[in-house]
């Protein structure tokens, strides 16, 4: 497997929530049954055979056959021959996680004095920031979360800008990663400790605007730091957000440590 390729699988996100979707080559299937939710997600870390799947899953094994031979044929996961037992085969999440359904939000939707609030001033990347979070709080609103998909996109910028950043010292990276941030007016990112990794952003670009949702909301922001230090370290990175503005804390915070990618909040 080719580093990029194997750094594209460490950015998804393993989420499975109620109603996930996932993108199959044959388009994009919701996966709602709980017994479905619950085997996907025994499978968003490692690849693993069939007994264990069913230890880990806490299901009847005639049940998660039935499951894993329906989510096969749907394309979103991949069997293949385990080659320590030809007999037997091991199962793998082959289609990425890009969206999940949740309840509406009707309480979401921006009223025009709220939009006026937002864009008013001379700051022309006032506008920006407005047409992200109308986007976003729009979909919400609908009870459609995106945050894989942001995920997914904040890795595809962490591994193009990677280069312009890297460096062998870990001092020297998290410098000009601060200093990314600032330049791009993503917010005032500041380092809290190095061991373990933990970083602020204050004035957050991604959620700073957002209405409090109870739950943390930088997708975007952990898949570009995620790629980043997945990259510096030359193994998989896991990135959790413990603070955020959408919580109604005061700054965003992500916990940086070797692990796999963290799992996605459901709306």
């Amino acid at each position: 497997m080719s580093g990029k390729k194997e750094s594209e699988q460490e950015c998804r996100p393993d989420a499975t929530p109620a109603v996930g979707l996932f993108a199959t080559p044959s388009g994009i299937r919701a996966v709602q049954s709980p017994a479905r939710a619950k085997i996907l997600s025994v499978l968003a870390e490692h690849e693993l055979p069939f007994d264990e799947i069913v230890r880990q899953s806490g299901k009847a094994k005639s049940t998660v056959s039935v499951q894993l031979q329906g989510l096969e044929h749907e394309g979103i996961i991949i069997g293949r021959r385990n080659p320590e037992d030809s007999r037997k085969k091991l199962f793998s999440i082959s289609s990425p996680l890009v969206g999940n359904l949740a309840g509406v939000r009707p309480d979401l939707k921006e009223t025009p004095e709220g939009l006026a609030r937002l864009v008013a001033g001379p700051d022309p990347f006032r506008f920006y920031r407005l047409m992200f979070r109308t986007i976003r709080v729009s979909l919400l609103s609908e009870g459609i979360n995106i945050d894989p998909v942001l995920r997914n996109a904040g890795c595809e910028v962490g591994e193009r800008i990677y280069s312009a950043l890297a460096a062998p010292d870990l001092e020297e990276i998290l410098e000009r990663t601060t200093k990314f941030w600032t330049k791009n007016n993503l917010g005032t990112l500041e380092v809290e400790s190095t061991g373990p990794l933990v970083m602020r952003v204050y004035d957050c670009f991604e959620c700073g605007s957002l209405p409090e949702l109870g739950r943390p909301a930088c997708a975007f922001d952990s898949g570009i730091l995620q790629a980043i230090f997945t990259r510096h370290y030359r193994k998989p990175q896991q990135v959790d957000e413990t603070a955020c503005y959408a919580m109604g804390d005061d700054h965003c915070r992500f916990v940086i440590a070797p692990g796999t990618p963290g799992i996605a909040p459901s709306a």
